[in-house]
């Protein structure tokens, strides 16, 4: 009897022990209403509880377009999870506000990521992401040919004469509303994520990246001139529309209303199932290279988790190739790696879209690297637009380098 007890006693001790071992990490993230995506992230979460005994991760989803602002208040209340995601460009500001800290990951298992997919800020590596995203310009090689049109390359994209050659002749040739597709009718991120790369193609920027405390001279010097007069352009000769419906933004190329779209790979396979001869060009060299955007939703770790160490290994988990691909091919955006991308269809070498793969390794610019980035973004999106409306371009620049200086001296250079 005695032995009994002492047995049942050892095995209660020890299944307490295990318990209490067990610790919850709560994990938030910006996709609810997205099936596909939460199949995929609560499988990998399954997978990770299932792998280990020390930690157990619970999610929460909100909406994308809550998300953000659902951080921030938990920030401010002092309850944020111990694993968060964050839109790449707004790390820098999560970071430097307190929200997040670095990673604790062996940095040589992401060696072979898409640059685009690390989240930098400081030296440190505080966010990682299983998937990019990139932009080409979409057309038909009917369209190529018909223009007379030299077929571009990566290594030998068309410059900026060819590519306002291609818009002049599309516009003459009478077959189409508009030659070009900027997707105006989408607004925020949209406008730095796909325009500002013009900006840096033609040698300008939002900001200095030198010193991160200026934008004078980047948004309102020489090359900045240059992109307004140009981007002003596209508008003022009947190339592009300042103001779009968001219905052709969704359906205009495939309705044959537009003859070259800028749009992203998220939308190529609907570009492929309109039309059987659909190529996805490299952006132009406007000067300084050819450029397009790059960083997309990364997970990282909250500022005041008590367990980074579980964070990091369920972040470092899901880093394995199959939940690249998994993603890939639920929501159809780039994989982190290159060894994911030969297990995706339309990625693989020879596939369909492994194209974007390219142009995201070799072309893929990330946007200001600043915590002030969350301000920039939105003083360029409206300067943008507003020259895109016909305001003078060199007072429009002037005015959004004011506002751009005020913010960050108001804000103490943002520790840069």
């Amino acid at each position: 009897m005695k032995v009994w007890k002492f047995a049942a006693s050892a095995a209660i001790l020890s299944w307490a022990s295990m318990a209490q071992a067990t610790e919850t990490l709560t994990m938030w993230y910006h996709g609810a209403g997205n099936e596909v995506e939460s199949k995929i992230i609560n499988q990998i979460i399954t997978d990770f509880n299932a792998s280990q005994t020390d930690w157990k991760v619970e999610l929460q989803s909100f909406p994308q377009a809550a998300y953000n602002d659902s951080v921030q208040a938990g920030a401010l209340a002092g309850n944020l999870p111990d694993i968060l995601d964050v839109d790449g460009p707004n790390m820098p500001n999560w970071a430097w506000a307190g929200y997040m800290q670095p990673l604790q990951i062996d940095e040589a298992k992401i060696a072979n990521f898409l640059p685009g997919t690390k989240g930098i800020w400081d030296g440190k590596l505080y966010s990682i992401g299983l998937w990019d995203a990139a932009i080409a310009l979409t057309t038909r090689k009917s369209t190529i040919e018909e223009l007379g049109l030299r077929m571009p390359t990566t290594d030998a994209p068309w410059t900026k004469d060819e590519f306002m050659d291609a818009l002049a002749k599309a516009k003459a040739a009478g077959k189409w509303e508009f030659a070009l597709d900027l997707g105006t009718a989408w607004t925020g991120e949209w406008y730095p994520y796909a325009f500002s790369p013009f900006l840096q193609s033609f040698g300008g920027d939002i900001v200095d990246r030198s010193t991160y405390q200026t934008a004078e001279g980047a948004l309102n010097g020489e090359a900045a001139l240059a992109f307004g007069n140009w981007w002003q352009g596209l508008f003022k000769d009947g190339y592009a529309q300042a103001t779009q419906d968001p219905a052709d933004r969704d359906s205009g190329f495939a309705a044959g209303k537009y003859a070259f779209s800028w749009n992203g790979n998220w939308a190529a396979l609907g570009a492929l199932k309109a039309f059987d001869d659909v190529v996805f060009l490299p952006a132009p060299d406007m000067g300084a290279g050819s450029k397009i955007g790059a960083a997309s939703w990364q997970f990282g770790v909250s500022a005041t988790s008590k367990h980074p160490e579980g964070a990091s290994a369920f972040i470092e988990f899901a880093l394995q190739d199959k939940y690249l691909a998994d993603f890939s091919n639920g929501i159809g955006l780039i994989p982190a790696t290159p060894t994911a991308a030969e297990m995706v269809d339309n990625y693989k070498a020879g596939g369909p879209l492994a194209v974007f793969v390219e142009y995201s390794a070799k072309s893929g610019t990330v946007r200001p690297v600043t915590p002030g980035y969350v301000v920039q973004a939105k003083v360029f999106e409206k300067a943008a637009a507003d020259i895109a409306n016909g305001a003078d371009v060199a007072a429009t620049l002037d005015a959004a380098v004011d506002e751009i200086n005020a913010d960050i001296e108001k804000n103490k250079g943002y520790g840069h």
